[in-house]
């Protein structure tokens, strides 16, 4: 059980609750703060004292005040007319991530909501309520607002939400349930809308996602190593203590740890010098991505953890402080980071997928590894396959964080682009991902050309795992299930 208090959340913690079904509860003490905020707000409506989203209108419309008897009506048709997302839907577990970060925020006491509502959102994590949220419409600069307005639309029974991949009216769902949806009160609509969720979200799933692949290229690389008789002299630690980089002594740490025992290894001077920079600078290109995904853990994980959400209810309730925390610029910036890194994790294995087929490269390996030259094209296409996703990965790699086009009556004159980044960083991981998996099905069939039998003990593990599913190329076939299956293999 992980308890949300509005701190201290981190990003193992959102693995346990999104990949392992840990349960969430709401901290006690936590709530005594979120019940001080409301009791500020509710006195607010009472006194008649004109504060930004709790009695006037919102954006451009913050100068007009809402009459009482109207409070209610403000949030819902802030709600409805703000729930403006189109395209795809975000997948599944990105709206679970959004709910349980949208809750966590608010459980720090400066939104001025009921606890009512976190509890109804603690409810749709633990009982798998996950709202269908179009992927496009956000700015990512005053939060998140269409794609956390189709979340808030499930609380008020409209919207829809997931079921066995299918989109199910929210209202038949609170019914299934014996829940009645929520009546927004003063504030609310704006409090669940009012942040960096979304962007956040994917970006927690991105960071899950690239750290699993950033440690998959590396045994993956230790084979490619195998079978080009790769030198292992170049991951000494004297090398990289010499430059200092953690992430690059601990990634040639590791490669040596995946090559101990290899006897289709060499060292300088058996067969050549040195090797190409694709292999030899493994420890410092790979390690160089560590370095942005030890950034990228950092922002997210104080992101996760922040208040973004306009005005702010602070010191025990006795200031409203209307502020811009709900601007994404941090997480835009950490987003188009993270496209970078992984798309040069990318941009290498695919060069080391071309070394493992050239002829003019391959150190005696059969051109395009295949079993008839020239009859047979073997694994040819999978290296333009590589290529094009590359390829694909620099257009996508472009910073989303450098466009800003203004909105509401340019009243937000700034905005970050934050979602779109974290959008395309998704992309580029699945790209990232599909180059790393054509590099091991070249990788497993290289090292059975050299003989399987000589590698490195925990590499001829992950070769048999793969055999299991990957057959050997003895006859051209149809690659793109292989490439799908190997996919899912390190997706899985």
């Amino acid at each position: 059980m992980i308890h949300l208090k509005g701190y201290g959340l981190t990003l193992e913690q959102m693995r346990a609750i999104l990949y392992k079904d840990e349960k969430i509860t709401l901290d006690k003490e936590a709530i005594k703060a979120v019940q001080n905020s409301r009791r500020a707000v509710e006195k607010i409506v009472s006194s008649g004292e004109i504060v930004y989203g709790i009695n006037t209108g919102f954006g451009k419309f913050s100068d007009v005040s809402i009459n009482e008897k109207d409070v209610h009506a403000l949030q819902l048709h802030l709600i409805r007319s703000h729930a403006c997302g189109v395209g795809t839907p975000f997948e599944e577990l990105v709206s679970r991530a959004m709910v349980i970060l949208r809750l966590n925020a608010l459980m720090k006491g400066f939104s001025g909501i009921r606890l009512e509502v976190l509890e109804r959102l603690a409810y749709m994590i633990n009982h798998h309520i996950h709202p269908v949220i179009p992927s496009q419409g956000s700015l990512g600069a005053s939060g998140d607002l269409a794609p956390l307005s189709h979340l808030a639309l499930v609380l008020i029974g409209e919207g829809f939400v997931w079921e066995a991949n299918k989109h199910i009216p929210a209202a038949n769902v609170w019914s299934e349930h014996g829940l009645q949806p929520i009546v927004l009160e003063a504030k609310e609509g704006l409090a669940l809308i009012n942040g960096t969720q979304a962007m956040t979200a994917q970006g927690v799933i991105n960071w899950l996602e690239a750290e699993t692949l950033a440690y998959q290229s590396e045994w993956i690389a230790a084979m490619t190593m195998e079978a080009l008789h790769g030198i292992t002299d170049a991951f000494h630690p004297s090398i990289h203590e010499a430059r200092g980089y953690l992430e690059q002594i601990d990634v040639a740490k590791r490669m040596l740890y995946w090559l101990e025992g290899s006897q289709l290894v060499t060292k300088q001077g058996e067969q050549r010098v040195q090797d190409a920079y694709s292999i030899r600078c493994i420890p410092q290109i790979h390690g160089a991505t560590w370095q942005v995904l030890s950034y990228v853990k950092e922002k997210l994980e104080i992101e996760m953890n922040a208040a973004t959400d306009n005005p702010l209810i602070v010191e025990d309730g006795n200031i409203v402080v209307s502020g811009g925390n709900f601007h994404g610029q941090p997480i835009a910036f950490a987003m188009d980071f993270l496209k970078v890194g992984m798309a040069e994790l990318a941009n290498v294995s695919e060069r080391r997928v071309e070394r493992l087929v050239n002829p003019q490269l391959n150190v005696g390996l059969p051109p395009f590894l295949s079993p008839e030259p020239g009859l047979q094209s073997g694994a040819m296409i999978l290296q333009y396959t590589a290529a094009s996703l590359v390829s694909e990965n620099k257009t996508l790699a472009h910073p989303a964080s450098v466009d800003s086009i203004p909105s509401s009556g340019n009243q937000e004159d700034h905005v970050s682009m934050g979602t779109i980044g974290a959008r395309h960083a998704y992309q580029i991981i699945q790209n990232a991902r599909g180059v790393i998996a054509i590099e091991a099905i070249c990788a497993v069939q290289g090292v059975e050309y050299r003989n399987e039998l000589l590698m490195a003990p925990k590499l001829l593990k992950k070769w048999q795992e793969i055999r299991t599913f990957i057959p050997s190329i003895t006859e051209d076939r149809v690659f793109s299930k292989d490439i799908e299956l190997m996919q899912n293999y390190l997706r899985t």
